[in-house]
């Protein structure tokens, strides 16, 4: 079995454990990053809250890459020649595309960066790969805002997409370049639909995140009205499993997957797990973002149908494990 990875933007909270996971079963992974989008260098240059520890989280993820051993390019995915060089150089066997600006908030304050570094990057990987007889399969990690306000409780891949906002718009595109490379080129791809991600070593301002450190640091909880938005809150090491069944499993082949926990919580439900684990748990009640859509719960019965995929941890079993880490690594 031919096992080169080579995965577009690896030093981020997905990326960096999707490498680890991959190297452990065997493939030969190589990671191109430029550190400079919601990474070291930008968290560097920028003066932010809570700095120090995560330029240290930063330091500890790409220590992780260097002790299993994962090679690591660093350059600029928006250089059509370093992604073309690197291609051909690596021939991968999977190419993982992370590549992006990872927060809509992020995005619709400065659109034209949200394109340089989503579907720019985007564009010169698809041209890259596009008659690559060696690669099996083009995954796009695209989001569940895609689909815009859920218009029902549980949203299929079928539901027709509506995205809001610079940043589910670019996503949407960029699923459709992906099927457009597909039409034109017969590239084999995957393009998968995660939602309210949380985990380890998460540094992007991901409202499980927000929720946890505020917790942590006696600050109050920002929650959005009256806390009943239900969000599909997903462990990175379940996305993980999905992201790699995507890869083994030939009925992913064109395909597109919701990979979620499958079942939603609201944001009262996730303070509530939180004052659990946490003493003296303050809410600020904040206005709602009018471009962040209402959501809920995402179906993930074609992922287990199709791949196998079996959703391992709940926010009972994922936010404590969560907690205790952030209390390891000294907070």
């Amino acid at each position: 079995m031919s096992k080169r990875v080579l995965i577009i933007g690896g030093c981020g909270f997905i990326g960096h454990n999707l490498a680890i996971f991959l190297k452990k079963k065997k493939f030969d992974v190589t990671i191109l990053d430029s550190l400079a989008v919601n990474n070291y260098f930008s968290f560097k240059k920028d003066n932010l809250p809570n700095k120090s520890y995560y330029l240290k989280i930063l330091k500890e993820r790409q220590d992780l890459i260097k002790n299993n051993k994962i090679k690591l390019i660093i350059g600029d995915s928006r250089d059509y020649a370093f992604i073309s060089k690197n291609v051909e150089l690596i021939k991968p066997n999977y190419l993982i595309h992370l590549a992006a600006v990872a927060h809509a908030n992020i995005s619709n304050k400065d659109p034209y960066s949200t394109f340089d570094n989503s579907m720019r990057t985007l564009e010169n990987t698809l041209d890259a790969c596009r008659s690559l007889n060696y690669l099996k399969r083009f995954i796009y990690l695209s989001s569940s805002m895609v689909y815009g306000n859920f218009k029902k409780k549980v949203v299929t891949e079928k539901e027709i997409c509506d995205p809001l906002g610079i940043y589910a718009s670019l996503k949407f595109g960029c699923e459709k370049l992906v099927a457009g490379y597909n039409q034109v080129f017969n590239l084999p791809y995957t393009i998968i639909r995660p939602s309210a991600l949380y985990g380890e070593r998460c540094v992007s301002g991901r409202v499980v995140q927000k929720f946890v450190e505020a917790a942590l640091k006696n600050e109050p909880l920002q929650m959005v009205g009256d806390g009943k938005e239900f969000l599909d809150f997903t462990y990175i090491d379940d996305l993980v499993q999905g992201i790699y069944l995507t890869m083994i499993k030939k009925k992913s082949l064109n395909n597109i997957f919701n990979i979620t926990y499958g079942k939603s919580k609201s944001l009262i439900d996730l303070i509530n797990i939180i004052k659990s684990n946490i003493k003296n748990v303050n809410i600020k009640k904040i206005e709602r973002d009018k471009l962040v859509p209402f959501r809920g719960t995402l179906s993930v019965k074609k992922a287990k149908k199709l791949l196998g995929y079996e959703p391992k941890f709940n926010l009972e079993k994922g936010l404590p494990k969560l907690i205790k880490w952030y209390e390891n690594s000294k907070f």
